[in-house]
């Protein structure tokens, strides 16, 4: 279990003055953490200032970069062995950091896992749904709430995959991905989310398209024949059966199967070199 002394939290926020210092006070009010850090990312309704004086430190980006961006700038800044993630926009309730921070030490990621009636609407509770089982076919494990933004993690392992977190909303999603694949122990907490103050700042369609090629990204680097195999499959089993049709139906084999089974065999080829690859670079981080 890790201590609150040693937990920095980090809230990224843009635009959320109506929201900030009442989740700030909220965590103070929870424990007695390390520092309280909030990332104003361009904000120009006062976010800052509403934060300052409910008692968090203060990061100001210039203009807004991102909320991922956010987020790193406040991983760099923390001085705590741990990180806790908390959105500005009062869905996190202050009890569940707690709940969240008692895990980190036994894991090296925990992520707070919403419940699937807390969830903003059909629309998003599908949609995550999908990427959710998706994730965990990739990654070979369960995952209960790929884009969960409430988290806690070790610093140290924030920071070896930092240069893989996009500037945008998506920064749950890779550092789930990135922690998995890299080996590092992941649990869920159970939390039902609150109501967010204000307007949610993602785009379905879009966003999630973009969630959807971070999945494909962050398991090539890390486990490319995850990738790689069942396409090449798909392409055997596509030739495989085209030829033995034209070979029953017009007793000859088509240049067309042939090019599919080839295709298949390099597939998994480029497959296998990747995975080398993936190895050889992850040990050279470490």
């Amino acid at each position: 279990m890790a201590e609150p002394g040693a937990i920095s939290i980090v809230v990224p926020a843009h635009n959320e003055a109506e929201a900030v210092g009442r989740v700030v006070a909220g965590l103070r009010a929870a424990a007695r953490w390390r520092e309280i850090l909030v990332v104003d990312d361009g904000s120009t309704d006062g976010t800052g200032e509403a934060a300052r004086a409910a008692g968090a430190q203060v990061i100001t980006h210039p203009y807004r970069m991102g909320n991922g961006a956010a987020v790193k700038s406040g991983i760099r800044r923390a001085s705590g062995d741990y990180v806790l993630i908390v959105d500005a926009d009062g869905q996190h309730r202050p009890a569940d950091a707690t709940r969240i921070a008692a895990r980190l030490g036994d894991f090296d990621l925990v992520i707070g896992a919403r419940t699937a009636g807390t969830q903003a609407s059909p629309a998003r509770r599908l949609g995550n749904a999908l990427l959710n089982r998706l994730a965990g076919y990739l990654t070979g494990r369960p995952i209960p709430d790929l884009t969960s933004g409430f988290r806690g993690a070790r610093r140290d392992g924030l920071l070896e995959c930092l240069h893989l977190l996009p500037n945008g909303f998506s920064t749950p999603t890779t550092t789930t991905l990135s922690f998995i694949k890299a080996g590092y122990s992941v649990g869920f907490e159970a939390i039902e989310a609150e109501a967010r103050t204000g307007r949610s700042k993602i785009r379905l369609g879009p966003d999630g398209f973009k969630f959807f090629l971070i999945l494909l990204k962050i398991v090539t680097i890390y486990s490319p024949l995850r990738i790689f195999v069942p396409i090449s499959l798909l392409m055997f089993a596509g030739g495989a059966s085209y030829g033995l049709w034209t070979v029953l139906t017009q007793s000859h084999l088509t240049n067309t199967s042939v090019l599919l089974i080839l295709l298949s065999v390099v597939i998994f080829l480029f497959g296998l070199v990747s995975e080398q690859i993936a190895a050889l670079r992850t040990e050279g981080r470490r």
